[in-house]
């Protein structure tokens, strides 16, 4: 993966580094919530990105600078253990730590930031953190991880470092991405099939409202999505059914059920239509609508994009990401047409402005050639 820096991206002391390595964002195309429910997700890496120069200090603390942030970050060696400090450079920290619970010793480092991805917007800004974070030190170290496992230790990162309780599939998205493909990801599994995604412009529109993991109502969903399985007698809502869902539970818990056990569907359904080149469109209207009316996660915003572009001709539409705010992503044939049909409708709303750009799909994380 090339990369075009704005201007040269230079380690905070100045020194040279020891290489440059990225890792994109990504967007979900289909398969909300389903994740931490052991079920199928259909995710690709997008070619909006953050790239990271890396250098090796002497003195085994970690120093963290980012464009994109004000600071810059020195965290001792010594305090890695504590409870920590919660800040965006958590999730690096997290990563090295994780590395040391595999028993891989790692250098004091410094590292330098620089990215396009959206932060707080659902195009996993945070998993493309840590996953630059372990390639780097993966190949620094030499400690010969997989892919797999590199996912695994950006898992570990975030739920028990940081203390976010994501499901893996960003962390995989945005390792194991592939060019021109989507992937359908078995969250129990944890097996990957490369589905050619050929769909025309995929518009991605990014309401500028921030959310984030962290808040409290993700964990909440999460948690449940695990009661509804225990009043089903079931591991996880993957094995439930429609019928025992509508009968077997009441209220609150059983819309949340629904949208799982449905989205579960709609993901295997969109893997076989892609695989035959037959449209998706309504499916993920179904995905948004289940979103909106059963786990109650999209805001006037997400629904202004998705009815606004299916009043004009889009193929189809949907929030991507775990909601509250962040992006939605539109399938259609002129992105720049329905971008200022999105824009207009958001002005008549008094609604902020949306970021609109396009994006295909991008190889995962890596080193910069």
């Amino acid at each position: 993966m090339t990369y075009s820096p704005r201007s040269p991206l230079h380690l905070p002391s100045g020194r040279p580094a020891l290489g440059l390595w990225q890792s994109p964002g990504r967007v979900n195309l289909i398969g909300e919530f389903t994740d931490y429910n052991d079920g199928h997700v259909l995710p690709f890496a997008i070619d909006r990105r953050i790239v990271a120069a890396v250098g090796v200090r002497k003195d085994r603390t970690l120093v963290v600078a980012s464009r994109q942030q004000q600071d810059v970050v020195i965290w001792p060696r010594d305090e890695f253990d504590i409870p920590p400090r919660l800040n965006w450079a958590s999730y690096v920290m997290g990563v090295i730590w994780a590395f040391r619970q595999q028993g891989v010793d790692v250098p004091g480092l410094e590292i330098a930031l620089d990215s396009d991805v959206p932060l707080g917007a659902g195009l996993s800004s945070s998993a493309a953190l840590t996953a630059v974070t372990a390639v780097a030190i993966n190949d620094i170290t030499s400690a010969d991880l997989s892919p797999t496992q590199l996912a695994g230790i950006c898992l570990t990162a975030e739920n028990d470092y940081v203390g976010v309780p994501t499901g893996m599939m960003d962390q995989f998205a945005v390792i194991h991405g592939r060019a021109g493909h989507a992937m359908l990801i078995d969250c129990e599994l944890q097996t990957i099939d490369y589905i050619p995604l050929d769909l025309g412009s995929l518009l991605v529109v990014n309401t500028q409202i921030r959310r984030s993991n962290a808040d409290g109502n993700y964990a909440k969903k999460r948690r449940q999505c695990a009661l509804a399985a225990e009043a089903l007698g079931v591991s996880s809502l993957r094995h439930a059914n429609i019928k025992m869902v509508e009968e077997g539970l009441r209220g609150e818990m059983r819309r949340i059920a629904r949208h799982v056990v449905t989205e579960e569907g709609r993901v295997l359904d969109a893997a076989g239509r892609l695989i035959d080149g037959r449209p998706i469109g309504d499916l993920l209207v179904a995905s948004h609508r289940s979103l909106h009316e059963d786990f109650v996660v999209t805001i006037p915003e997400l629904d202004c994009v998705v009815d606004t572009a299916m009043n004009f001709g889009a193929a189809g539409a949907r929030m991507t990401g775990a909601g509250m705010g962040g992006c939605a992503i539109v399938v259609c044939d002129d992105p720049l047409e329905m971008s200022n049909h999105i824009e207009l409708e958001f002005r008549q709303r008094g609604f902020k402005p949306p970021e609109c750009f396009t994006v295909t799909p991008s190889p995962g994380a890596g080193v910069v050639t």
